[in-house]
């Protein structure tokens, strides 16, 4: 009989890959990738050559310590920190060999583990101990490619772990070998995160490390708290980009399939794969690869790319492995036979044990191989691979670690006043495997807690079995147990729904229920899942606050598992035992003299703004007279006029005004914390108000923008791109050739309490700040380093670094996705900016000359002003629709006209197309303002769709900034208030634009960004303050800044009052919009009365009188335009209650009504400048808010100021939106914001419905405080959603790195 041969292809030794050592593969690829980043642990992330550095002074520190090459050194550190895999390499880099054991693990295991290998060390996070070994005595060095890399332990049938060494030759082959199956197309890269979720006691974290370190990704290591859970993983892969996942198929199996929607490499081991489970995560542009192999042949044997068809293959070996399936006596099988599989070639590891070594890794003379390792498991031989079939002995595999069963029988029937014991893996209802412990005792009080505790002291706790007490074990005939007798489920158990919770999980369960009102049936049961939604979830967390007062609503979508959320706080209450303590802060009032002064310094500034006013009524008048010469009409020399037109109407008047004053009133003015309404904050208050009255600040992007910083005092570098409002302050300083995006805030100043912060703001050379970007005061950005829109910088950017999100964190390298080089000066362009910017201001005043021009037109056969008052009054309405539509007409023609020739990609900034865009998004944002009633309305996709957008059916637009040729908004899209889109961005002279696509039905919150090149997926959701991900799904939704994944149900409404109305819906819409013209016409009245009551003071006193008494006609036009709006509001909406409403419903129409009486009557005529003052609060007051005494204000942006409670002492912000009402699924729905007294909410925040923010508590800068969160007393919180705002802790001095404390970067 002629012996079957053992297949070519299952025979691939010889090819191995050439010799080397993981040192050799590390610094390959430091040198060709040392700026990417290798590893983030969410607190610290280091490039390649970081992490060269790093190693190397490990390396040395150990040789200080007499650890040199050939010696063995324990590591027993926690997992999910940058310093435990630092700590490995520089093991290695020393020519050592590292042997982990997991933190976690009994002390009992790590004195066993370490006394086998006989450890010269051990690397804790208290720095290194002495071990029960000792060292070689040879130097520190590079290890030799047959030096051991790692010794790790796995199971032992006898109760002992056995020990098995992995020399460089098997680890590098081995990382080589897979480097030649996985994504061969579009191979693993730096732009690639690779998840470390596995510990370093376990051998595929080996996997793990080298698939990131083998080709220039980033290991992404999980929190431990992460780890234990296993199905909270799933939304923590989303929030931290990890593209590459090695991980078994159990935990796989627990997450929702959008948990790897940016995973393109999935790599499943360490147990049997379901096909069920390939077929549902195989999908295009994803590889899924089953792989198979134990730890005493390195890691991985052999694997097979999964199709999601048929059975599940561990498919063929790697380059280098030989493998072979035999029968009972060593005999090859044929195909479609089944037998133990036995593992040669480049991968055969050792056993420390000579005696074990020699049993397991014994010839095969049948084969004619001189070493083999006999796996034990079964599989079956064929042509396309190999299938498995089971274990040949008690050896099982739960959760991806190999246990031998006898290694927990010998625990089990260790404990005392047991007298037999065996363990057995059993699946629960969910199919999750489960290691059983089952124990028979004579003693009818054995304590099964105790025996647990026994256990979890001898065991570690992956082998820590679920126990259940029997009477006896069942046998069979040989007298051995019978494990597939032992009874599952346990007798006299119910199924695992009703279990009986205790401790932490018991609490934490009665308090889900009581938010929920839903049973909670054991640790798996998911927030989410039982009907959880973001106010619910805020509520549980204002509840956890009473026992954890810094929980956030995000770490609760980091933990919806019951299970997972009680190990989170039981972690919490490890670390800080002791209740932290909050020293309660008391916040006095707004001064009451600061409160007369700030009325008595409204005068003069409005009388400035008068100047203006006069200055435009004598240029109206000698026209006028010229064409009509009325007896009413007072001339003045046209030279008189040009020296006023010089001073008050151009930007070099307006600016010299605003700088001397700046200079005057904050000359002394140093960096500090100073009183709110102290002689500090009220002269740069004042400097603000003056540069806004002599209308300095609306000069963004204009090239003399730069000059006008400089003339304030600010340092600005040569080559800088400035499209942002400078500081008065003078404290900003920008390096050459930076630059910085449209409405930034550089101001350097804010109000914390009774406290008021001021600071200088440094931005280094070639560095880029992105559009809606705050820097707080003592802010630096360092040279070349880039800072993503939306962010809130805090403290210091490195040089060449990328942050992004509030607070703004490191997110790797600076991108600089432009052109090296930089374009050249193109000085003419600066002359044609200018130019621009004077006829892009001249476009409002030629529409309401125009306007003016039908009123003038109905007065020109009038005697007396009261007379062409009477005459001009009944064509306000037709003046007001000449106005808007040349405007509109002028607006339309100038984009459609500015949008010719341009094309997606980089252009200079000092160019045809960069000039395009700049004006372009300059007409488009005074649109805004000057035709509000078009927005937020049926008319706003039309309008939209004229300016050069493409926008689909059934949208819904309100007053979104866009670049039209580049947007797209898709059928049944929501873009709510001030949403940015396509939006062009700046860097090293350069100008991008990109199409941005917001989808179908998709919503985008309020401020929300959706940046160029990027989309807002179909179905998904991107909230409010938060920026479009570069990469979504269909149907996700995302939250914050940088976003991170969202989990929501879809409300649902009457479709026919959210997405399809019936005609009567959209006629009756139409008209009561209609209405949204007579507030525009109001103010087009104001303006026209406004004019009369100065040509009065004109013809009484002359034009020193008007110029003299122009603020007052001012403070008393804008006294009437304020109580117009509140009157408006009264009628129009009435008193606003808690609720909710569909979109096509009568509130929701009529209440943007009352919001166009807001914006264009009472925002330009009174509450701009009332911005701030104890005028402010009456206002409100009068809208229906409830604000206290000595309130700070200074935003008129409170929706439904019914619904808003502002305390004593409280603050808000400038930039603030005190948003009552949300958008969602498109129904508007309703609920209190309430800032007790004392209250701060900072620069640019937004504060959700239901939300509450305590006495004395600050909400800094650029933060979004959630919907139902309410904020403890006296407590800081920052960042977007909020979080505990704690002063940032700096890394240690990196000639120490082992051990490290360094855990956030400087």
């Amino acid at each position: 009989m002629v012996m079957p041969e053992i297949p070519d292809h299952y025979l691939r030794s010889g090819q191995a890959p050439p010799p080397r050592t993981l040192v050799d593969i590390l610094y390959d690829t430091a040198a060709r990738y040392p700026d990417a980043p290798g590893i983030d642990d969410g607190a610290v992330q280091l490039t390649y050559s970081e992490m060269v550095v790093d190693i190397e002074q490990g390396a040395r520190w150990l040789a200080a310590r007499g650890i040199g090459r050939g010696d063995r050194i324990g590591i027993r550190m926690p997992s999910g920190s940058y310093s435990l895999y630092m700590a490995v390499l520089s093991v290695l880099a020393a020519g050592a060999s590292y042997v982990p054991v997991d933190a976690d693990d009994p002390e009992e295991r790590a004195t066993l583990v370490f006394g086998e290998a006989a450890v010269a060390g051990v690397i804790t996070e208290a720095g290194l101990i002495r071990g029960p070994g000792s060292s070689r005595g040879w130097t520190a060095a590079p290890p030799a490619v047959g030096d051991d890399a790692w010794i790790i332990f796995t199971s032992g049938s006898t109760g002992v772990p056995k020990g098995v060494a992995v020399t460089h030759r098997n680890a590098a082959a081995f990382i080589d070998a897979e480097a030649q199956m996985f994504l061969q197309d579009n191979p693993i890269g730096p732009g690639d995160r690779v998840l470390a979720g596995l510990s370093v006691a376990f051998d595929a974290s080996c996997e793990e490390m080298w698939l990131a370190w083998r080709h220039g990704a980033c290991l992404v290591p999980a929190p431990r708290e992460l780890v234990r859970s296993g199905m909270d993983l799933g939304p923590w892969l989303i929030a931290r980009d990890v593209t590459v996942v090695s991980t078994v198929p159990t935990l796989a199996a627990l997450w929702p399939a959008e948990a790897l929607e940016a995973v393109r490499l999935l790599i499943f081991g360490g147990e049997a794969c379901p096909p069920e489970l390939a077929e549902r995560l195989v999908t295009d542009g994803r590889e899924v690869w089953n792989t198979y192999g134990p730890t005493e042949a390195t890691v991985v044997s052999c694997g097979a790319r999964l199709d999601g068809v048929g059975p599940v293959s561990i498919g063929g070996p790697l380059a280098g492995w030989d493998l072979a399936v035999v029968d009972h006596a060593g005999i090859p099988v044929e195909y479609g036979g089944v037998g133990e599989l036995v593992i040669g070639g480049v991968g055969l590891a050792r056993y420390l044990d000579p005696g074990k070594d020699a049993e397991k890794y014994a010839p095969m003379p049948s084969l004619g191989w001189d070493r083999a390792y006999r796996s034990g498991d079964l599989v079956r031989l064929e042509s396309d691979g190999l299938y498995f079939q089971g274990r040949a002995d008690d050896q099982v595999k739960v959760g991806g670690r190999r246990i031998e069963l006898g290694e927990v029988d010998s625990a089990l029937v260790h404990l005392p006043g047991v007298s037999g014991g065996a363990a057995a893996v059993r699946k629960t209802a969910s199919g999750t495997p489960v290691l059983v412990g089952y124990i028979a005792s004579t003693d009818p009080a054995f304590d099964l807690d105790a025996a647990r505790a026994h256990l979890a002291a001898a065991l570690p706790a992956a082998m820590v079995p679920r126990l259940v007490l029997l009477d006896e074990l069942p046998t069979r005939t040989s007298g051995k147990v019978d494990r597939d007798g032992l009874p599952w489920p346990p007798p006299g158990h119910e199924h695992d729904g009703h279990l009986d919770l205790g401790g932490t999980m018991g609490w934490l369960a009665g308090m889900w229920q009581d938010v929920l009102g839903a049973a909670v049936d054991g640790p798996e049961a998911d927030f989410f899942a039982l009907g959880g939604g973001s106010l619910s979830a805020a509520q549980l967390v204002v509840a956890l606050r009473g026992r954890y007062p810094e929980m956030t609503v995000a770490q609760l979508y980091d933990h919806p598992r019951l299970g997972s959320l009680a190990g989170f706080l039981e972690d919490i209450d490890r670390r800080n035992p002791s209740p932290i303590a909050v020293t309660e802060r008391v916040v006095a009032p707004t001064p009451m003299l600061t409160r007369v002064a700030q009325v008595l310094l409204t005068v003069p500034l409005t009388t400035l703004t008068g100047l203006q006013w006069v200055t435009w009524l004598a240029v109206l008048n000698n026209i006028a007279a010229s064409l009509y010469p009325l007896p009413w009409l007072v001339t003045v020399n046209w030279w008189l006029i040009a020296v006023a037109f010089a001073a008050f109407i151009t930007p070099l008047g307006r600016m010299g005004t605003a700088v001397l004053g700046a200079r005057a009133l904050l000359s002394g003015l140093k960096p500090g914390t100073y009183r709110r309404g102290g002689p500090e904050h009220l002269r740069v208050w004042l400097a603000e108000r003056l540069a806004d009255a002599s209308g300095a600040e609306n000069q963004a992007g204009a090239p003399w923008l730069v000059y006008y910083a400089r003339a304030l005092g600010n340092s600005i570098g040569k080559g800088v791109d400035l499209h942002s409002a400078p500081p008065v302050t003078g404290m900003l300083s920008i390096g050459h050739r930076s630059s910085v995006e449209p409405e930034v805030d550089l101001s350097g100043h804010w109000i914390d309490g009774d406290q008021f912060h001021v600071g200088g703001i440094t931005i280094g050379t070639d560095a880029t700040i992105g559009a809606r970007t705050a820097l707080l005061p003592g802010a630096v950005v360092g040279k070349n380093a880039d800072v993503a829109p939306g962010s809130a910088v805090v403290g210091k950017v490195k040089n060449g670094q990328y942050w992004k999100g509030s607070p703004a964190v490191k997110s790797g390298k600076a991108r600089h996705p432009w052109p090296d080089h930089r374009p050249p000066r193109a000085a003419h362009w600066v002359a044609v900016y200018g130019v621009s910017s004077l006829l892009l201001g001249a476009l409002p005043l030629a529409s309401l000359a125009a306007g003016l021009a039908v009123l003038g037109w109905a007065a020109r056969q009038t005697t007396t002003v009261n007379d062409a008052v009477r005459a001009a009054a009944p064509w306000i309405p037709l003046a007001t629709a000449v106005a808007l539509g040349l405007y509109a007409v002028m607006t339309v023609i100038g984009v459609r006209a500015l949008s010719i020739g341009l094309h997606e990609g980089y252009h200079p900034v000092r160019s045809r197309a960069g000039w395009q865009l700049w004006a372009t998004e300059r007409l488009m944002d005074a649109a805004r303002n000057y035709l509000f009633p078009l927005y937020a309305s049926l008319l706003t996709p039309v309008w939209l769709r004229v300016l050069g957008a493409r926008v689909g059916r059934n949208t819904e637009i309100s007053t979104a900034l866009l670049t039209p040729k580049f947007t797209v908004v898709e059928d049944g899209a929501f873009l709510a208030d001030d949403t940015m889109v396509a939006s062009y961005e700046l860097g090293g002279g350069w100008i991008h634009v990109a199409t941005a696509t917001v989808g179908k039905r998709a919503f985008l919150g309020n401020s929300g960004i959706t940046q160029p090149g990027r989309r807002v997926p179909d179905d998904g959701l991107v909230a409010v303050l938060s920026a479009t991900p570069a990469k979504a799904k269909t149907g996700s939704s995302w939250l914050g800044s940088p976003p991170i994944r969202l989990r929501r149900s879809v409300d649902q409404a009457d479709i026919a009052l959210t997405y399809h109305p019936p005609m009567r819906l959209k006629v009756t819409r139409a008209a009561v919009e209609t209405c949204r013209l007579i507030p525009v016409m109001v103010t087009f009245a104001l303006g026209a009365a406004t004019l009369a009551g100065l040509q009065l003071l004109v013809l009484r006193g002359g034009y020193g009188l008007a110029a003299l008494g122009g603020g007052a006609v001012l403070l008393i036009t804008g006294a009437v335009a304020g109580t117009t709006a509140v009157i408006a509001k009264w009628i129009v909406v009435g008193r606003i209650r808690v609720g909710e409403h569909p979109l096509w419903s009568s509130f929701v129409w009529r209440n943007e009504v009352s919001d166009t009486f807001v914006e264009t009557v009472a925002a330009p005529w009174f509450a701009r400048a009332a911005s701030g003052t104890p005028v402010m609060n009456l206002w409100l007051r009068a809208l229906g808010a409830k604000i206290g005494r000595g309130v700070w204000c200074e935003t008129y942006w409170l929706p439904e100021a019914d619904l808003v409670s502002l305390g004593n002492g409280s603050t808000v912000n400038r930039g603030c939106v005190v948003q009552t009402h949300l958008f969602h699924d498109r129904i508007m729905r309703m609920d209190t914001v309430v800032l007790e007294k004392g209250a701060t909410l900072g620069t640019h925040c937004v504060a959700l419905p239901a939300s509450r923010i305590g006495a004395g508590a600050t909400i800094g800068p650029a933060s979004l405080v959630m919907r139902g969160d309410e904020v403890p007393p006296s407590t800081r919180w920052q960042g977007n959603p909020i979080a505990p705002w704690l002063a940032p802790r700096k890394r240690a001095p990196s000639a120490d790195p082992i051990p490290d404390s360094r855990s956030t970067p400087a």
